[in-house]
């Protein structure tokens, strides 16, 4: 996932490196399965959702907005 936290900030602009943070499921047995999330704060409501959802399925991942 560093992949897209480097390619964020070049094709979106934003300043800020994005968090990385994995997110292990509950049985430590399934240690390959854990969710890697790229946290991007956008307060100003700037970056538009349809370009960060393509550029996340670039990477096999979603898009998800609180």
């Amino acid at each position: 996932m560093r992949g897209v936290a480097e390619a964020l900030p070049e094709r979106f602009g934003v300043a800020e490196e994005p968090l990385l943070v994995r997110d292990a499921l509950a049985d430590e047995d399934a240690a390959e399965d854990a969710q890697w999330l790229v946290v991007v704060e956008d307060p100003a409501g700037e970056l538009d959702p349809a370009a960060l959802d393509a550029f996340a399925d670039e990477f096999g991942g979603l898009l998800e907005a609180e």
